[in-house]
């Protein structure tokens, strides 16, 4: 019977082609890379240059997985500040080339700081002489941790020479407006310490960070023990996450060795100064000496340009003398929101300043196990 001219297309459109093997239903992968895998059926193979390009394969796309590259682009954050934010706000977010590095740098501070934490840590911040910026430091980084954590910190004041904690904390007009009660005064009553709420009443609020102040009588301020110090640690420990103590200057008075094995780091504050410089390698060596190696190891130096310091001062030579000693050097640099004693505000510090201050607060939380 002869074919009609449309049967015959469709015969020869199944027939087979010489020397071609037919399909078996089964994909013939001999030919194929490792882990290669064949197009589907009903699925062009890869285009070649120029062509268009298809979705990308299974293979493909675990390849893709596997080096990391994701499928749909992620645009940049908004920037903070500078020509960068202005031409994103003119644009109305159209012209958006992501924050700086020095923004991208703030970021990663912020994160270390606001690293979630499990119990409680103490930081023990001291010093062998006093008037080079070890309270302001404390305060600082205090705030700092303030900011950024969603946890609230407290700072305590075991000065024994009349710390001024609370003063540089909140300032020295709202201090004399009422006098706060001291650590001399919670160690008094702390058996009837219950419960957080108990606890707060011993305490001023500068924004989010808890202060307790300091004993103010000098015939009071150098008995509280090291026995005390840990009864008064633990009850903080309770409710707060991260403590940070101003020890006051020196390190062999009264409560100094219950502070040291509470601490879970040290930062030790210094001077852009030989002697300044000296006592701070001096504390090293005592705490390493008496058995404080790790924490003497792992501390956080931190120099205070409290003054302009005159021309012939070597501040590379000092830095240098200290950084092979110590696990990490901070250097805050002069400003006069700092040296002038009064209240630190963060929003009042130079942008070099707030960032040093982050810089420690996120290499203390490092620190913590």
């Amino acid at each position: 019977m002869s074919q009609s001219p449309a049967e015959h297309q469709r015969a020869a459109a199944v027939a087979p082609t010489p020397g071609r093997a037919e399909p078996t239903g089964v994909a013939d992968d001999r030919d194929a890379g490792d882990g290669a895998e064949l197009p589907p059926q009903g699925i062009s193979p890869a285009p070649l240059d120029g062509e268009a390009r298809e979705l990308p394969t299974r293979a493909e796309r675990r390849r893709l997985a596997e080096a990391g590259r994701p499928f749909i682009s992620v645009a940049p954050e908004k920037p903070q500040g500078g020509l960068r934010r202005f031409l994103y706000t003119a644009s109305g977010g159209v012209i958006n080339i992501g924050p700086s590095q020095k923004e991208l740098q703030e970021q990663e501070l912020i994160e270390r700081i606001a690293r979630p934490l499990q119990g409680s840590h103490n930081t023990a911040v001291l010093s062998l002489k006093g008037g080079i910026g070890k309270t302001s430091t404390t305060v600082g980084i205090g705030m700092a941790l303030a900011r950024h954590r969603g946890d609230i910190p407290c700072a305590i004041d075991a000065n024994p020479d009349s710390g001024d904690l609370v003063e540089r904390a909140l300032g020295e007009r709202a201090t004399q407006a009422h006098q706060p009660p001291s650590i001399t005064d919670l160690l008094e009553r702390l058996d009837q310490v219950d419960s957080l709420t108990a606890l707060q009443g011993y305490l001023q609020q500068a924004g989010r960070l808890h202060v307790l102040a300091g004993e103010q009588d000098p015939a009071l301020s150098d008995s509280l023990t090291a026995e005390e110090w840990r009864r008064i640690h633990a009850e903080f420990a309770k409710y707060y996450p991260v403590i940070v103590t101003d020890c006051g200057t020196g390190v062999t008075h009264n409560a100094m060795k219950g502070i040291l094995h509470t601490a879970d780091n040290i930062v030790i504050a210094a001077g852009f100064a030989v002697s300044g410089a000296q006592r701070a390698l001096q504390t090293l060596n005592w705490l390493a000496n008496h058995g404080y190696e790790r924490l003497a190891r792992e501390s956080i130096v931190v120099i205070t340009d409290k003054e302009r310091v005159s021309d012939r001062v070597d501040k590379e030579a000092i830095q240098e003398s200290l950084r092979g000693s110590c696990g990490r050097l901070v250097v805050v640099p002069f400003d006069r929101a700092v040296v002038d004693g009064d209240r630190i505000n963060l929003d009042m510090l130079q942008e070099e300043t707030r960032r040093a201050y982050m810089t420690i607060a996120a290499a203390m939380v490092d620190g913590y196990r």
